[in-house]
């Protein structure tokens, strides 16, 4: 049987997919593209989805894009190890968590992040456009965290009970980014107050080193992290 998931190294579409993948135990080779690739490259991904958006999951002849309905049909089509639960119950817990996290912190991510990986690190000039993009999304990146650490702080090991889920695969990339953002760019995270997860968030942070013990979801850190993976 072939598989294959088409990505970009770190984008959290696909960093979800493969923390999906990995939870079921699921092996596919992995191609790496660019934004050139798919632009200009021999390989047109427009031939697998016409939106020519990643990520894509090639299963034999069936191609799947968009990382939610992936991880959706992945539960159908390997139900083994189920993302979504084994309950009606379950499912509704862990949809609605991870369709919170695909819109709210996403969008708070995209705002924080989208400054703080463009800069060289300083903060950008009061009152101009790119400060007020950095304040909105670090202030609803601190509600999303506040609200993870409350659901963790009941003891549970994972976002939504017992087993690992695709909450796991949905926040996991997102809390990562900022610890990146973190690691790479200290003094601008600190000065939005995300400087130090560890010490801000404990329980988000043990639940992430749970994570990071295990071998499959330490296998799907992005490649290009490889020389700098360590967070302070």
């Amino acid at each position: 049987m072939q598989r294959t998931l088409f990505q970009i190294s770190g984008a959290p579409p696909s960093w979800r997919v493969r923390l999906g993948l990995a939870f079921k135990g699921i092996q596919v080779d992995i191609r790496t593209l660019t934004t050139s690739d798919r632009e200009e490259g021999d390989f047109d991904i427009r031939k697998l989805n016409i939106r020519g958006t990643l990520p894509v999951l090639m299963d034999n002849d069936v191609s799947v894009h968009n990382s939610i309905a992936i991880l959706a049909w992945l539960d159908r089509q390997y139900p083994q190890t189920p993302l979504f639960g084994a309950t009606p119950g379950d499912a509704l817990e862990i949809w609605q968590l991870v369709m919170t996290c695909y819109d709210d912190f996403r969008e708070a991510n995209r705002q924080l992040l989208t400054v703080v990986f463009a800069s060289r690190g300083e903060l950008p000039e009061k009152g101009s456009f790119e400060a007020d993009m950095l304040e909105t999304g670090a202030t609803q990146a601190h509600v999303e965290c506040r609200y993870l650490e409350a659901r963790l702080s009941d003891g549970r090991p994972y976002l939504c009970g017992d087993h690992l889920s695709a909450a796991e695969a949905l926040v996991y990339p997102e809390v990562r980014l900022i610890q990146r953002a973190a690691a790479t760019k200290p003094k601008l995270m600190q000065a939005v107050g995300l400087g130090d997860m560890r010490q801000l968030y404990p329980y988000i942070s043990t639940w992430m080193d749970r994570l990071e013990a295990m071998p499959e979801v330490a296998g799907t850190m992005p490649e290009h992290w490889a020389e700098t993976l360590a967070v302070n």
